[in-house]
């Protein structure tokens, strides 16, 4: 009998050492991605928005981040920094600069990052911002009277209502902060939650990917760029190098096959590589082939990076300071003067995830596809793009 004590204690012991192991693994693995987002998150909404920190961190960090409540945080407004660090380990620091939001100081030191010039552009590249008396979207003015365009106000005012309504107290709380309602090319409702703005920029998320889509498009049109030959990605110019065939039409469709985990949980990729990696682009091209380039669609944010760092290497042949080709040819031609493009530590603007812009400027990108790429009679971006 004790003998079998003896086994089972030591069974247990066993299994308590490899769970100590584990779980210390996956908490020095994750940690930082905890501390990066929480940095990375409160840096943008407080120097970028304008919105209150405390705000900002229990409404979008602390609901997403599993280890939020063990992350302390505080603001340097002087030095335009935002630190987050667990008990004083796995220190993350988030750098604002005027002209490109905030980045992770990762792979890079602070002096490093100021030291970068690919985001110093002519303040507006000399087009004047929206005038305010002008009508949107040419303009900035007030928004037009629904009733002379045919619409119901009181419907159209009722269903604002319940965008903005929130659950019962057992659901999940929607926190809508803006909606803008465009017919007929005219804005003709607006309304913003307590604490945001018609000009306050808000963070686009995943909408990025299809900002990068129209940047290729600018370059497709200036003839600086191809999407139906292989891609240009420097990790893939082996000879034997399987990926080489991918091309840049398959990574804006998302059929590459490269391997990538659209998971933002920590330890997997595509928290990984936001809040840990140098090169974001880099991070994605170097995943192996999961299948046959072009013969299956898989969702990626890995990939839409990978697109961004094309879009980099080819606007530089016009400019080492690429953002102005992408300000003045893209952004100020339809009046999109609120963009900040954020970039990862390595100078890529990051085209999955990190572009701001207010709410109008959002409607005015939607209305450019809208019109296949035509804005005030000007094309754009090629016709069916």
């Amino acid at each position: 009998m004790k003998r079998w004590v003896k086994r089972g204690v030591g069974a247990l012991m066993v299994l308590l050492a490899g769970f100590i192991i584990v779980t210390a693994w996956y908490f020095v693995r994750a940690s930082p991605v905890g501390t990066g987002f929480t940095a990375k998150y409160l840096c943008s909404s407080t120097f970028i928005a304008g919105q209150a920190p405390e705000s900002a961190c229990s409404e979008d960090v602390v609901p997403v981040n599993p280890l939020a409540r063990l992350v302390h945080w505080r603001i340097d407004r002087q030095r335009k920094t935002v630190t987050a660090d667990i008990l004083g380990f796995f220190n993350a620091i988030a750098l604002y600069r005027q002209g490109c939001g905030c980045t992770l100081v990762v792979g890079k030191s602070e002096a490093e990052l100021q030291r970068q010039t690919f985001f110093r552009i002519p303040h507006r590249v000399g087009t004047p911002a929206a005038n305010e008396t002008l009508p949107w979207p040419g303009g900035d003015g007030e928004t037009e009277d629904p009733a002379g365009l045919g619409v119901d106000g009181a419907k159209l005012a009722a269903a604002l209502d319940r965008a903005f309504a929130e659950p019962g107290p057992s659901e999940k709380k929607r926190l809508t902060r803006a909606v803008l309602v465009v017919y007929r090319g005219r804005l003709i409702a607006e309304r913003y939650a307590p604490g945001f703005n018609a000009r306050m920029p808000f963070l686009g998320w995943s909408m990025a990917k299809s900002v990068t889509n129209a940047m290729v498009g600018i370059l497709v049109r200036q003839d600086l760029i191809h999407i139906n030959t292989p891609a240009p990605v420097p990790q893939w110019g082996q000879p034997d190098d399987p990926r080489r065939r991918i091309t840049l039409g398959q990574l804006l469709r998302m059929s590459s096959g490269l391997e990538f985990e659209e998971i933002y949980t920590p330890v997997r990729d595509a928290a990984m590589m936001l809040y840990t990696s140098v090169d974001f682009a880099a991070y994605a091209a170097d995943k192996p082939l999961a299948a046959q380039p072009g013969t299956r669609w898989q969702y990626s944010s890995g990939t839409a990076n990978i697109v961004a760092g094309i879009v980099r290497r080819s606007a530089e042949k016009e400019s080492s300071r690429y953002y102005e080709l992408l300000y003045r040819e893209f952004f100020f031609r339809i009046g999109m003067h609120s963009v900040v493009l954020e970039p990862d530590p390595s100078g890529t603007f990051v085209g999955s995830s990190y572009v701001w812009a207010t709410a109008r400027d959002w409607a005015r990108f939607g209305l450019l596809y809208l019109q296949d790429g035509v804005w005030e009679g000007q094309r754009i971006l090629p016709e069916g793009w």
